[in-house]
């Protein structure tokens, strides 16, 4: 038996790729309250999203998954992949978005999944404690910027919700979704939107362009996209603000940098028009 450790991401659970003494190979993950008290939660919520999953999404099949004396353990079919570089490379971006117009294209069938409007909305919220908090953030008023886009977070696609580079795993032929603890039922364009403020952040793509191109996102009104990204810089803004959590000492600098790209993104569509 071996096993390969996987580094990248913010989880502080354990990431290896594994083959065992009769050839077969895995991927698995293993996380104890000691390291993060909510990491276990969201092992075992991922796994019963996981186990879930229509086979023709772009995800990995769950094998198993081990759940005592205080450590979650997940057990997934191993991809042969890599994650994509940063900057997101053209050839490399292109088969992420066809993913995500096959996931889109795929009414929800995991049931009793939480719809975005609850778990999406109490992210959004962040606008709102930045504005009670006296924040300002270049003279926008967040909260009313987000409450189209809370409106229209109903829907019946299964939506990923955290999709950056760390989270896709590339193969010869296609592109692979992992890491799935978040996800919701709602509006199929919510995804692409996400993973395009990564994409924004590092450089080199038109992704109004790509906003407007790309099935999911094509026919959605303007200002149901720049609410969302309004909610997701509050979002960002107000956890950067906060102690970083036990376990994850990175990631309120990723929130604060991330923040200030997707404001720097917001300006330009509103400057646009």
């Amino acid at each position: 038996m071996e096993a390969v450790s996987q580094s990248g991401g913010f989880s502080p659970s354990s990431a290896d790729r594994i083959r065992t003494a009769a050839g077969t190979r895995a991927s698995v993950k293993a996380v104890s309250a000691e390291l993060n008290p909510d990491s276990p939660r969201m092992h075992r919520r991922e796994a019963r999203v996981a186990a879930a999953l229509p086979p023709e999404l772009p995800a990995p099949a769950l094998l198993g998954s081990y759940d005592e004396d205080g450590w979650v353990a997940l057990a997934f079919a191993d991809v042969d992949g890599r994650t994509p570089q940063l900057p997101w490379q053209p050839a490399e971006l292109d088969p992420v978005l066809d993913a995500l117009a096959v996931l889109a294209a795929v009414p929800c069938r995991v049931p009793d999944l939480a719809p975005a409007r609850h778990r999406i909305a109490d992210m959004f919220a962040g606008a709102h404690r930045l504005a009670a908090d006296g924040v300002a953030v270049d003279g926008l008023d967040l909260p009313a910027l987000v409450e189209p886009a809370i409106a229209a977070l109903d829907g019946d696609a299964l939506v990923h919700v955290d999709l950056r580079a760390d989270n896709v795993l590339l193969t010869a032929d296609r592109a692979v979704l992992v890491d799935w603890p978040h996800a919701c039922r709602g509006p199929a364009w919510l995804d692409t939107l996400v993973l395009l403020m990564e994409v924004d952040r590092f450089g080199g793509h038109d992704v109004d362009a790509l906003l407007a191109a790309h099935p999911a996102t094509r026919d959605v009104e303007p200002a149901i996209l720049d609410g969302a990204l309004a909610g997701c810089l509050g979002y960002f803004l107000d956890q950067a603000r906060r102690p970083a959590p036990p376990g994850l000492p990175r990631v309120r600098e990723f929130q604060r940098v991330q923040g200030e790209a997707v404001l720097e993104w917001l300006r330009r569509r509103r400057s646009s028009r």
